[in-house]
């Protein structure tokens, strides 16, 4: 399975947390959490947290990338949709369980959300959102 980038990208910081990575670039997140986590609400707020660090006055993007199964708590879609500046949330995952979850999660999240198997797919993707919001006001 593919989850890296075959191009040159600069990490800016990466994070590690009780659940995972998270690695910021220039306009984008990825997290990469573990085998048996859970993502609460607790646990997103320092992943809003870092964005907040990060892109405070800029649109960015953030790919999960799903190595790992783990547990979302589909409520955090509630505070993360609130971010207005996060213009594309995509996942990454070859697995068949993380297609159904992303259903689930796409119907508490009600903004632009994709699914990818492959990262570079994904990141074309973020890529491309982040520059169509560049020329549009605030949505």
């Amino acid at each position: 399975m593919k989850f890296t980038s075959t191009k040159k990208t600069v990490v800016v910081r990466e994070y590690r947390l009780d659940i995972g990575t998270v690695q910021v670039y220039d306009d984008y997140m990825v997290s990469s959490f573990d085998e048996g986590s859970t993502i609460t609400l607790e646990r997103a707020y320092q992943i809003i947290g870092i964005s907040e660090i990060h892109f405070r006055d800029k649109d960015f993007g953030y790919i999960s990338l799903r190595k790992n199964s783990y547990a979302v708590d589909p409520t955090i879609y509630n505070y993360v949709r609130g971010l207005d500046n996060l213009k594309a949330f995509a996942i990454v995952s070859k697995k068949e369980i993380d297609m159904h979850n992303f259903k689930i999660e796409k119907l508490f999240y009600k903004k632009s959300m994709e699914f990818f198997i492959e990262f570079d797919n994904a990141l074309a993707w973020v890529k491309k959102r982040l520059k169509n919001s560049k020329g549009k006001s605030k949505d």
